[in-house]
């Protein structure tokens, strides 16, 4: 309630949006028929009513209104209590009517007069209503009825029906509830008979009693539901039959008709929540297997039109009531009653499945799932909805967009945000891996290699439901489309996956092909979204896949013709260019400028050439600056190095031991002493290389034999010969432990050794380690890769092979993954290593 502005204000408890604001006029007539309830009028032809769950509340706002108007709580309309100092002649000309005429035969025509002449002002027909509630008049006037009738007075009949059919406008809750109890409505019936604007009597009356049969689907004990079950029936065929004719521009004027109605099926709804067999039975016999498929039919009409009145409910009803069903095991039957070949028990059920996502998706969700963990065989609730959508058989899939509809609300993450996180990836997750197969069969079977072999061959046959050129099908895979341009958008990481396994994008862009524009601005809409993201993985992929080129085609082929699809590609290059997606700018240019430069009308195509045009500079002139670097660097270090011999060189003359810096020469010939100890070690510690053992595989041993016997500290150098390749350990740690050398032009790595030592440069010689990769490419040996280790007496060195694949196209080293084994030393005399697979 606002004071300031007299507004009355009506918020939803869930969401706190604001629902209703009616402004509180002096002159509008309130009127508080019910405890719960509170009725007004605001315009001729809309009234509305409030109704409370409980009367404190409602007993308050009617306070707070009386309050607003000057008038007392205690009365239950506020316009009855005329202010004596605005008297108007309206109100002078209802003082007047205060003189009913007696309710006789020869009365009639002036009670007829009397009832027309309250539509002359507001205040006159809540004069009227006040009146006629006296003394039972209504009871009275419907006993007329009989009278009439029996004596064949047609005139009498016709004022009968003018009288009530104004009645019936006044809006008055008192006098409907007087109208259309048990005693009196098939009377009121009777009278709406006449019509004076009929030749002849309908048979409205013979209607309800004799052809309208009331059907109980399962035992209604409560006489009191059957009662209201009946009036509300009778109530609507007045409504809906006899006022649907000629009174369409009244129609709206009956307000307090149509709540009668409302609080009818809200009671409706009450009684059937708290009897303890009605729907419990209707459960049983859906899912009962003996239930034949007219009696199945029966009932799931019977609880569809239980919710349809259940969504009059408030929220918290509607929670309690939900919460029932749950507990009564509506979703199970659901899955039974959707799992049935007949269509009209299906559709009602996806009706009923439609209430039940709308008003609690988290539920379904959770069933969903938990549904999942139980059910093996994949017989799952939403594949059956889903089979329902691809399986409409109605060509405007009117059942199919509802689904669709459906589906979206339960994948709508907005939806889960009150939800805990993972719940929402397990339910993503879940729809991804056991759903999404199901979704898209369609679009798959549409663009299916067969069916194009077939459309190339013996050309499009439309009436083939897997051709996307036929109407409904392609209606069908624009619902499809839709849902998978909501899933880009929403889905990132779980489309994304799902997009680059199936490669998906190439099958959605086949559809281009197709003759029904609205199929072909979809599949579009699908790549602007993904292409909107700015995601490089989707560039790489729409790059490396071509699939550009469908979408040139389509704008080549539909030429020089402004439509939507010229602006819709046109927009799609415009953003792409705005947006300044280098990737794809380079594609688009390298690919496909020469096609499109042709089109002069737009800028776009120049512009995007211009774009790369720059990059390229670009690129250019930071290659030459790197380069420029490069440079600098390499001779500030030779410089260096100069000047440091030089120092030596003097340095040694000085001594008397003139000494020339080491030559090429020099460095080959302490390779060759190398090479020398390495034979001769080979020799002394009996080097057995590439045994096969029983396996299959291949063992390398050692056996340290001279060194060890001496107790001295002699190095060692292993070369693994042609075909090796070497991988220097996993990380920067075991990179500090080890130094070894590939080189050699194409070397091919079948066996990866680790090294574990300490040191970081040996000596051979009691000179400097030598470093091949600085000798000259063509004194290189070819291909060897050589391994310097500093072998103690009481230890050596343990290898383990690591998996490796790839290929050298120049010297270098190799690093293996992270999860390699290291090297562990142990306390013996050999070592082994083995390589699994290789030769």
């Amino acid at each position: 309630m606002q004071s300031q502005g007299v507004s009355l204000l009506v918020t939803s408890e869930s969401s706190g949006s604001l629902l209703l604001e009616s402004k509180i006029l002096p002159d509008t007539p309130y009127q508080k028929p019910k405890d719960t309830l509170i009725v007004w009028s605001e315009a001729e032809n809309h009234g509305t009513a409030l109704s409370f769950q409980e009367a404190a509340g409602c007993q308050k706002i009617w306070e707070d209104i009386c309050r607003v108007q000057g008038k007392d709580s205690l009365v239950s309309i506020t316009q009855d209590l005329l202010n004596d100092v605005e008297i108007s002649e309206e109100t002078l000309e209802t003082d007047n009517m205060d003189d009913l005429p007696n309710c006789e035969l020869s009365e009639l025509e002036n009670i007829a007069s009397f009832v027309i002449s309250a539509f002359s002002s507001s205040d006159s027909k809540r004069k009227v209503a006040s009146i006629l509630e006296n003394e039972n008049y209504i009871k009275k006037l419907l006993q007329l009825f009989y009278s009439c009738e029996k004596l064949g007075y047609t005139e009498g009949l016709y004022h009968l029906h003018t009288i009530i059919k104004g009645i019936l406008f006044l809006n008055k809750m008192s006098l409907l509830e007087t109208m259309f109890s048990d005693e009196c409505i098939m009377n009121v019936v009777g009278c709406l008979e006449y019509d004076p604007a009929s030749p002849q009597p309908k048979r409205h009356r013979e209607f309800l009693t004799q052809n309208a049969k009331f059907k109980e689907v399962v035992p209604i004990t409560a006489c009191k539901l059957r009662q209201k079950i009946h009036q509300t029936y009778r109530v609507q065929y007045i409504q809906d039959i006899l006022l649907s004719a000629s009174f369409v521009m009244e129609e709206n004027s009956l307000s307090a008709l149509k709540t009668f109605i409302f609080l009818n099926k809200l009671e409706i709804v009450h009684m059937l929540q708290r009897d303890d067999n009605v729907l419990p039975q209707v459960f049983t016999q859906l899912k009962a297997k003996s239930t034949n498929n007219d009696k199945r039919h029966e009932l799931i009409l019977f609880f569809k039109e239980f919710c349809t009145f259940s969504q009059m409910l408030k929220p918290q009803s509607k929670d309690a009531l939900v919460t029932t069903l749950t507990q009564m095991g509506i979703l199970p039957t659901l899955k039974t009653v959707m799992s049935l070949d007949d269509l009209q028990i299906r559709s009602a059920a996806t009706d009923i499945f439609s209430y039940l996502v709308e008003h609690s998706p988290s539920m379904i969700r959770k069933f969903i799932i938990e549904e999942a963990q139980q059910n093996e065989e994949g017989n799952l609730l939403i594949n059956l909805v889903i089979k329902q959508m691809t399986c409409d058989t109605d060509p405007e899939l009117a059942s199919a967009v509802l689904i669709m509809e459906l589906l979206r609300y339960l994948l709508d993450p907005d939806n889960m945000l009150i939800t805990p996180k993972c719940e929402r990836s397990r339910f993503l997750n879940f729809f991804y891996k056991q759903c999404m197969h199901n979704f898209i069969a369609p679009l798959l079977a549409a663009t299916s290699r067969d069916i194009l072999e077939k459309d190339r061959i013996f050309g499009a046959d439309e009436n083939n439901k897997n051709c996307f050129n036929n109407y409904q099908t392609a209606h069908l895979l624009s619902l499809i489309l839709e849902m998978l341009t909501f899933c880009v958008q929403n889905h990132t990481y779980y489309i994304k996956h799902y997009i680059l396994r199936k490669d998906l994008l190439r099958n959605v862009l086949i559809l281009m092909r197709s003759k029904h524009t609205f199929l072909v601005l979809c599949a579009l809409r699908l790549m602007r979204s993904m292409i909107g993201l700015k995601d490089e993985i989707y560039n790489r992929y729409i790059i490396k896949g071509n699939l550009f080129e469908p979408v040139v085609n389509v704008l080549l082929d539909n030429g020089t013709r402004y439509n939507m699809l010229n602006s819709a590609v046109l927009s799609l290059f415009e953003y792409i260019r705005a947006e300044n997606i280098k990737s794809l700018i380079a594609h688009i240019v390298e690919k496909f400028y020469k096609k499109l430069e042709g089109i002069e009308y737009v800028q776009t195509f120049k512009g995007l050439k211009f774009k790369h045009e720059q990059e390229k500079n670009r690129k250019s002139q930071v290659q030459k600056r790197l380069n420029s670097m490069a440079n600098s660097k390499l001779r500030f270090r030779s410089a260096k190095v100069l000047e440091e011999k030089g120092i030596c060189f003097k340095g040694n003359i000085e001594e008397g031991e003139a000494r020339m810096p080491p030559l090429e020469n020099d460095i080959q010939d302490v390779y060759d002493t190398f090479m020398d100890i390495k034979k001769t070690k080979e020799n002394e510690d009996k080097v057995n290389l590439c045994k096969r053992t029983s396996s299959g595989d291949y063992k390398f041993t050692f056996s340290h034999s001279a060194g060890a016997a001496n107790e001295t500290d002699s190095p060692v150098a292993i070369c693994i010969g042609p075909g090796a390749a070497f991988c220097g350990g996993s990380g920067p740690t075991i990179l500090q432990q080890s130094r070894a050398f590939a080189y050699g032009p194409q070397l091919s790595a079948f066996l990866c050794l680790r090294v574990h030592y300490s040191n970081n440069r040996e000596t051979i010689d009691g000179k400097k380690s030598f470093e091949p990769h600085r000798l000259p490419y063509w004194r290189r040996p070819l291909p060897v890769i050589i391994f310097p280790v500093f072998v103690y007496p009481k230890w050596c060195l343990s290898f383990r092979p690591i998996s490796f694949s790839a290929s050298l196209s120049s010297p270098g080293a190799f690093l293996p993954s992270q999860n390699t084994p290291g090297a562990v030393l142990q306390s013996s005399r050999t070592f082994t290593t083995t390589a699994h697979g290789h030769s």
